[in-house]
């Protein structure tokens, strides 16, 4: 019995000992005369089982055909088994035209002991609030991940999430790279423009974590930057690092949420490779996602720069600086590069020059902002050498010679003494010659 159904039993069993009237019952439990009258005929004929309502145990008229709940359950097991519940509820009525509640899914999994109730740890954290313009700051991380669940390598899916929306773009590569991280910022940067700030982890892409490095920012108070980090500085885009994982949760959350419905589209549609999938990403996948849990900012303010692509190429790109060597060349990541100076530089040697390498691949080689042709080598050139042959340089090279025995300087050190002075005495005993007069002329 229920408790109000006891109560009932108490109120009735006052009535069948004459303590009460039937109108007076109807009045303690707020039952009108007419309904008491119907549950005391009842009480008289039944007993105390006539006080319970009469639907008990009976199915209900809006209960759910079973023959829905057993094709939902089928279709879960034999497609969606390792899906939640929200997740399998949205795959059964865009794919199978079956609605069903996420929370009914729920309840029917786990009475047939296919899904377990999660019970998610308490927050150690305070949430920081969310930026209230778009574009004020965007959320940058890297994942890697076997997205393609063991159909293809695993490989990097790079993610930016606005902070102020939620609204997420990424692009799969095949390993988080400075050219990976620089090309999902400039697909942003086409998309949108030029955010205010951007909130990476403290990756070695983003910034330099070496000991020099370190001396340099304690002597200058300043770090050197990246390649990414300078790209940053040349499109006026402020770069902050973030201190743990923790502290850019946004995108933290966001990947984990890409890693659960992300593979399993890629599954259902059987994408196996980095182009298709990220074609999917472009097409279908994020317009949904976005339009599902992106959010209107605080304020309506778009907080983007406009940037034309030329800029965006400009400093997108990889750059180094390189000293010209006399034979008018420099080596730049694996490959010799012959300068080809013009009329008006006809050398280079011995200045520095930068060499860069455009997210597309091409290369350019600038000196004091002009492009200096160039052209690859498979090899640097060696230096010229005499046309001669070998046998001739043999012939013409004359041995070092020998002093022959009798010469002073192989007698011992004591004879060469003896006879430095025997010479010495001998000249000395030589009369000089006499002086000759110049006749007078006649």
């Amino acid at each position: 019995m229920s408790t109000k159904e006891r109560r009932r039993l108490v109120v009735f069993g006052q009535v069948k000992a004459g303590q009460l009237t039937v109108a007076s019952a109807g009045r303690v439990l707020g039952l009108s005369e007419r309904q008491a009258r119907r549950v005391w005929k009842r009480y008289k004929s039944d007993g105390d089982a006539g006080l319970i309502h009469r639907l008990r145990g009976q199915s209900g008229n809006r209960r759910i055909d079973p023959h829905k709940r057993d094709r939902a359950i089928e279709l879960y097991r034999s497609h969606y088994d390792d899906f939640g519940p929200t997740l399998a509820s949205e795959y059964l009525s865009d794919r199978h035209d079956l609605t069903v509640d996420d929370q009914t899914l729920r309840r029917w999994l786990m009475a047939a002991g296919l899904w377990q109730r999660r019970r998610r740890s308490k927050p150690k954290r305070h949430r920081r609030p969310r930026k209230a313009c778009f574009g004020e700051l965007v959320q940058f991380d890297g994942s890697p991940h076997a997205w393609f669940e063991g159909r293809a390598a695993s490989c990097c899916l790079m993610v930016m999430v606005d902070d102020a929306t939620g609204l997420t773009v990424a692009r799969f590569f095949e390993s988080e790279t400075t050219v990976a991280a620089m090309t999902i910022f400039q697909v942003w940067a086409v998309q949108h423009g030029l955010p205010q700030a951007v909130y990476p982890d403290r990756h070695s892409i983003h910034r330099r974590n070496d000991k020099q490095a370190d001396e340099i920012e304690a002597r200058t108070g300043k770090r050197p930057p990246t390649q990414f980090g300078r790209a940053m500085e040349d499109l006026g885009v402020k770069l902050i690092w973030a201190d743990s994982p923790q502290a850019k949760g946004r995108v933290e959350r966001k990947n984990g949420t890409l890693q659960d419905r992300l593979v399993k589209a890629l599954r259902i549609e059987q994408i196996s490779d980095i182009a298709a999938a990220n074609r999917y990403l472009e097409h279908t996948f994020l317009p949904s996602f976005n339009q599902r849990f992106s959010v209107t900012p605080a304020q309506t303010t778009d907080l983007h720069t406009v940037c034309s692509k030329e800029v965006l190429t400009t400093a997108l790109c990889v750059q180094e600086t390189r000293m010209v060597g006399q034979d008018q060349c420099i080596s730049w990541q694996g490959q010799v590069l012959q300068l080809l100076p013009g009329a008006k530089v006809p050398s280079l040697a011995g200045k520095r020059v930068t060499a860069q390498r455009s997210l597309n691949g091409q290369i350019q080689v600038l000196w004091r902002q002009q492009v200096v042709k160039h052209m690859p080598l498979a090899q640097r050139p060696k230096p010229v050498k005499s046309s001669a042959t070998l046998a001739q340089r043999v012939a013409e090279h004359k041995p070092p010679s020998k002093p022959s025995a009798e010469h002073p300087w192989r007698a011992p050190a004591i004879t060469r003494g003896l006879l430095a002075e025997g010479s010495s005495a001998a000249a000395r005993a030589t009369p000089s010659p006499p002086l000759q007069t110049p006749r007078p002329a006649a």
